[in-house]
Parts: structure tokens; sequence; C-alpha cells
């Protein structure tokens, strides 16, 4: 919480002037908003492209969604149907029509692998690696990385943000974690457990004003002490801090009552409540992303469900996933392209691992990290493909695997980044490549 300390004398309202000046957190798990601003007074290029990642809690089933196995046995190929696409020749699951229909502009993965086991984890997703022989704190996500290279578009929007709140599962919830990187570049949750701090708390621009002029007051008296220019750099991170509470900028992006309403229905609503110990199936949060990255967000993350259908595989993906993530996913590229930004924002969807080919007894697929799928659009990506295929089972790469960390180093490259020279420094100083080893993928780019 941003705090102004002042009097404690009455204002007329009977609220004590420390209390008013208490002006709201953004909720980042005790993360003032000062220090998520803290590292952007020395952000780099102010070009905007962004991306927005779609994970899928608990791994989609590859092979009922983009890479059908109709010629294998019953016990593996389970109860969909293909259905022709907008691309001749390329077939997706018929629920769903609207991605099909949209299928020009996306990419198919087919043959996404890395994943370390079969334990849940959105760490692969978000970084491109695993959890195995980390840094001290930890390997940063790719919105962390993004707004330590790059810093904010726009001084009253957060850099990277997260749309999930808190979940039975954390890493369910997760938006991407900071790691050796540091809150200050952890993301903006508008979505998560302190939602409710993100007012003035009664206050008006104006009097916000007057608690701004007091706060100089103070800082004189302290500036007069330092003569490192410590205090100076402060006063800049505070004016963002004070930027982002009273511009209507970020305020906007979030207040859906602003869209279109014609825009509002093609993405439609969906679940806002948590899916079991997953995230929601929220359809608002999908149009909630391109809001924010035309306000000037350079990362959104998105998480979305709870795909870990052990049982009832097919019910489950029919009746409570597959419509909703196809309407959502396909009004958001949709959009992107009738609002010119398809080659300016990079999308990606996708889980943690696969499922396993065999359906078990209980009619759902279990945990299989040998292989799984995902789907991107956008970016300025070569669209209207299906990249990589799996054997006759779907249980193993046929040919050209594709790691998540290729996706990542192309996601990276999208945005302007070449994640395989471009360095943070760890928690010792010491530089580490953004993606180790791998490549952006030549497919798609």
């Amino acid at each position: 919480m941003l705090k102004i300390f002042g009097s404690s004398k009455k204002l007329c309202d009977s609220v004590s002037r420390r209390e008013a000046l208490q002006i709201g957190a953004l909720g980042i798990g005790g993360l003032t908003l000062t220090d998520l601003l803290r590292a952007e007074a020395a952000s780099g290029t102010k070009s905007h492209k962004a991306i927005i990642m779609i994970y899928m809690c608990g791994a989609p089933s590859h092979q009922d969604m983009y890479d059908l196995k109709m010629d294998a046995p019953s016990e593996i190929r389970g109860e969909f149907r293909p259905i022709e696409t907008s691309v001749p020749g390329i077939e997706i699951c018929e629920h769903m029509p609207r991605v099909a229909a949209n299928m020009d502009k996306f990419a198919a993965l087919r043959s996404v692998v890395g994943s370390p086991n079969g334990s849940h984890d959105s760490f692969i997703c978000y970084t491109g690696r695993t959890t195995q022989n980390q840094p001290s704190g930890g390997w940063p996500a790719m919105g962390p990385c993004v707004s330590k290279v790059l810093g904010a578009v726009n001084d009253s929007v957060p850099p990277f943000v997260g749309l999930a709140p808190d979940t039975g599962h954390p890493p369910y919830g997760s938006p991407g974690l900071p790691g050796f990187l540091g809150v200050q570049h952890a993301a903006f949750r508008p979505s998560g457990p302190s939602r409710q701090d993100m007012v003035l708390n009664g206050i008006s621009t104006d009097r916000l004003g007057d608690r701004k002029h007091l706060l100089a007051h103070f800082d004189n008296l302290r500036r007069d002490v330092d003569a490192s220019g410590t205090l100076a750099g402060m006063d800049t991170i505070t004016k963002q801090a004070f930027d982002i509470l009273t511009s209507s900028r970020l305020v906007d992006a979030l207040d859906l009552s602003k869209e279109d309403p014609k825009i509002r229905e093609k993405y439609g609503q969906g679940d806002p409540k948590n899916y079991g110990d997953g995230s929601p199936r929220n359809l608002e949060h999908f149009l909630m992303a391109r809001r924010l990255v035309e306000a000037g967000c350079r990362v959104v993350s998105l998480n979305f469900g709870r795909w870990d259908f052990h049982s009832n595989n097919f019910g489950g993906l029919k009746d409570t996933h597959l419509p909703l993530f196809d309407q959502g996913l396909a009004a958001l590229v949709e959009d992107l392209h009738e609002r010119g930004l398809a080659d300016d924002v990079s999308v990606v969807a996708w889980g943690e691992f696969g499922r396993t080919p065999r359906i078990n007894k209980d009619a759902g697929r279990d945990h299989w990290p040998q292989v799984g799928g995902g789907i991107v659009a956008g970016g300025g990506m070569k669209t209207g493909q299906v990249v990589g295929s799996t054997d006759r089972l779907g249980g193993a790469p046929q040919d050209r695997p594709i790691h998540f960390g290729e996706v990542l180093a192309t996601l990276y490259r999208n945005i302007g980044v070449n994640g395989n020279d471009t360095t943070v420094p760890d928690l010792s100083g010491r530089p580490q490549y953004l993606i180790d080893q791998h490549q952006p993928m030549p497919e798609l780019i």
C-alpha cells in the first residue's frame, strides 16, 4: 500500500489525514506499487509489441483438440470427430468450430515437448525451463523478463499483467513468477486477491493532488540530507505510482462497460468462478487482455479452467471447457485482426504437458509428459499451418519435436527481444540468458 505519512488530524469528513493518505494497493502479494515500478526508470525501447499467453491449467488432451487420431483403435481415438477448417487439409475437433473457421489465423503445434515430468506446474509454460538446477531466486517467467528488459510502454500501465485469481492448486493461479528478478517485476493482478484495493478509497484526484503536495513537503526535508540522488530517483518512482492511480488509462482498460456491447457479446462472459482447484473459465478475461495490450501492457498471462480430466474426459471437454475456450480464443484473434493488431500481438495457448493416448477405465486421460500440443496466432507469425506431428497413437513426436523454449524464443523475437543474446542479472550479478539454447521457430517467422 502506498502510504504518505502526514498529520493524524481529522479532516472534515472525519477521516484522519493519515488514513486518507493510504491511497490503495495493487495486489501482488504485499508488493507496493512503488516497488512494482522501481526498475522501470531504466527501461529500454518504447516500441509496443505484446504477448498474450493463455495457460490452460492442468494440461488439455492434445489428441482431442488439434491432433485427432481417427485411424487409431477406439480406446485411443476417443469420442470426438474432426471437422474441416478454413485451411484445406487441416482438421481439428468438432467442438472448436469458431477456431476452425479462423484456422488461417492460427498455427497448431502438434508435437510440443520438454515437460520434465507429470507434475502440474505452469513453470515450463512461462519460462521454457524445468525447475531443476535453478539459480538462487529461481528462473523468472517471460512477463517479468520483458518488464526488466523493455520496461513500461506507458508510465500509467504496468508492463506485465496476470489475469488469474488465487486457486486451490497455487500453480493454476500463477501468472508467471519473477524469480531472481525480484518482486518489482512481478505481475500486476487486477483479478487477484487485492482487486478491491485498486481504488483511491474515496479520495478524489484533486484531494490526492493535495496529498502529493504534502508528500513533496516532507520529502524536501529528507532531500536536504541525501547527496547521492537516491531520493530524487524515488520521487520519480512515486510519481509513476501516482500516475497509475490517477490516470484513466489502466482503469479504462479494465472497465469492460466501456467496450462496444456487440464486441462484448462476441466474447461472451463464461464463468468467473474458479473451476475446482483451477482457474475460472472467464471469457471476459480474453477481452480484458486485448484491452490491456491496447492500453500499453507488454505481456498478459491469462489462466483458463482446469483441464485435468482423469475421468469423464469427453464430457468435461464437451460440456464445460471446449465451447467456452473456442469462443474466447476465436473472438480474441478475430478482434486482433479487425483492429489491426495481428502483427503486433502474439497469442499462445497451451498446458504443461499432454494426456495419455489410452483412455483409462474412468473414461479419462492421465498425465503424459512425452508430448503435448498448443496453438499460436498473431505476432506476424506464419499461420494457417500445422507444425510437427505425433505417431499413429499420439504418444510420441513423429517429426519436428517443438520444445517449449523454442516457442518462447519465438515470442521474445516477436516482441523485439533476442532471447539468445539478451541477459538479465541473477542475485549474484551473473548474467543469465532469457532462453537456454533454443532458437525461434523457423516455421513461424
